[in-house]
């Protein structure tokens, strides 16, 4: 059995139309909701092996704050093929991890990352969170899947269940959809 995490950058700001997709910093509320999920990451308490995460300045800001929030920032892989990536990518970069980490957490970007958890997590109905995130993975958002696999190599479709949903309006209500910043 193995753990994966997935934790989408939070919000960012669009107001310097000069910036590349890459470069976009966070806005306001994309920082404070950075700081709230963060907390919460480390009270769930998974204790996190390996963090892999797209070098995009939005999610370098998301994990600094986060870490910031939590007290501790672990050690972490930056891998520019997170970056916009699909799920067939992020499963092969979840494929090619080396020393068989108990947990791993993925740091990134939607539609990839949405993607990977309808990709992992069969559509039978057995799962009212896999409902929420057909809804929306919005900013932010944290989802813990239990992947029935030994090895990272052996990750394939429907092989998960998900197992803890979290979005930053579930935990401050400012943070929810149609919040100006």
């Amino acid at each position: 059995m193995k753990t994966l995490g997935i934790f989408r950058h939070a919000k960012s700001d669009w107001n310097d139309a000069r910036l590349r997709d890459f470069d976009r910093p966070l806005n306001k509320r994309g920082r404070k909701g950075a700081a709230v999920m963060g907390k919460h990451i480390l009270e769930h308490g998974v204790g996190w092996k390996r963090v892999l995460a797209s070098p995009a300045v939005r999610v370098t800001q998301t994990i600094e704050l986060a870490g910031e929030a939590a007290g501790e920032t672990p050690p972490i892989t930056w891998d520019r093929r997170i970056y916009l990536a699909n799920s067939a990518a992020l499963m092969d970069v979840l494929r090619e991890q080396e020393g068989n980490p108990a947990s791993i957490i993925l740091i990134g970007h939607n539609p990839g990352l949405e993607d990977l958890i309808f990709d992992l997590v069969p559509d039978d109905g057995s799962s009212p969170l896999r409902d929420i995130v057909e809804e929306k993975f919005p900013t932010a958002a944290y989802a813990v899947l239990q992947l029935d696999i030994d090895q990272w190599p052996d990750i394939e479709e429907n092989c998960g269940k998900l197992v803890h949903l979290v979005r930053p309006r579930d935990l401050d209500p400012t943070l929810g959809p149609n919040i100006e910043d």
